[in-house]
């Protein structure tokens, strides 16, 4: 049976340049003997030194990358940092242009405006998957070969200006006013392009009596709300007139949407005769859920932004 130093050295020997081998066994060979001399001199026995030793030179994949000056990561720290802003700088904008385009065109070009927002979503994910892996590939190539960046040094002028404290982020306020802008495109879609039912014709969903005053009471209460969206990003911050407008807006879209609700008069009466279970009472349970969730959302609203205002009064 061959002793563990054997079978060391011959792990360690694996991975290493071939032309090396040679050398690189007689230095380990030698350096372990030395290692164990010691040991024993000091009166513990050859068989525990052996492995003490072995044991504290560590794994043999590890001892074999230092001694071919092989890199055990992917992207070191030489690339790291500017592999890193790269692709977080990708992975911001390009996915959600992507999504976007995808569902642009199959809600227009395809015609199917139902499947637009899953593929939306599946485009902008299959983009940032590609993302990803090409950018990370071409940064381990270039880490694997040396390849050198010609980066400029940096230098103390790059350092940013410190930043004033934000309770609104940009990304924030970007993700409010496109959730609004799919709010608004809600309606008008939902009446031109209806669902259609089993005879082939068409039901918008929401009563198309209501475009004549309640619908447009609804659009501009939700484009007051992207007005807002810039007015508290500007401001950098909640403050109690940002929080009474936003308080304002919410009652006056969820009081017309209840009252709507509640009196039967937002869904379309004609898409309510073709279901069996809105004629037998489904609406009303459907009008008491879309309440609740309408008030909880304009009470947690209020909570959250009141509670921003007082914590940065604090």
């Amino acid at each position: 049976m061959s002793s563990l130093t054997d079978r060391y050295v011959t792990a360690t020997l694996r991975t290493v340049p071939a032309p090396r081998r040679a050398e690189i066994a007689s230095e380990l060979r030698a350096s372990i003997a030395d290692m164990i001399d010691g040991r024993t001199g000091a009166g513990q026995e050859a068989d525990t030194a052996e492995r003490e030793v072995l044991t504290e030179l560590g794994n043999p994949d590890h001892l074999a990358a230092r001694y071919a000056d092989r890199r055990l990561q992917l992207i070191g720290p030489r690339y790291y940092l500017v592999w890193w802003r790269l692709l977080r700088t990708l992975l911001t904008y390009i996915p959600a242009i992507v999504g976007v385009a995808a569902g642009v065109v199959k809600a227009t070009v395809d015609g199917e405006p139902g499947a637009a927002i899953g593929a939306g979503v599946v485009g902008a994910m299959q983009t940032a998957v590609q993302i990803a892996f090409w950018l990370t590939l071409v940064f381990a190539v270039l880490e694997r070969t040396n390849t050198p960046l010609n980066l400029p040094e940096w230098s103390v002028d790059q350092l940013p200006e410190a930043p004033n404290e934000r309770q609104v982020p940009l990304v924030d306020t970007c993700a409010s006013i496109v959730f609004l802008l799919f709010a608004i495109a809600f309606f008008p879609w939902q009446h031109f392009q209806p669902w259609i039912s089993g005879d082939g014709s068409r039901l918008p969903m929401i009563d198309p009596a209501l475009w004549s005053f309640w619908l447009p009471v609804l659009l501009a209460v939700l484009v007051a709300d992207i007005g807002l969206e810039v007015a508290k990003y500007r401001s950098g911050r909640w403050t109690w007139p940002l929080v009474a407008v936003k308080t304002v807006l919410d009652l006056a879209f969820a009081v017309p949407l209840t009252w709507l609700l509640l009196t039967d008069r937002l869904l379309n009466p004609e898409l309510v005769q073709r279901f069996e279970w809105l004629r037998e009472g489904g609406t009303q349970d459907l009008a008491r859920a879309t309440v609740l969730l309408t008030a909880v959302i304009v009470v947690l609203g209020f909570i959250d932004s009141a509670v921003k205002v007082r914590r940065h009064a604090a």
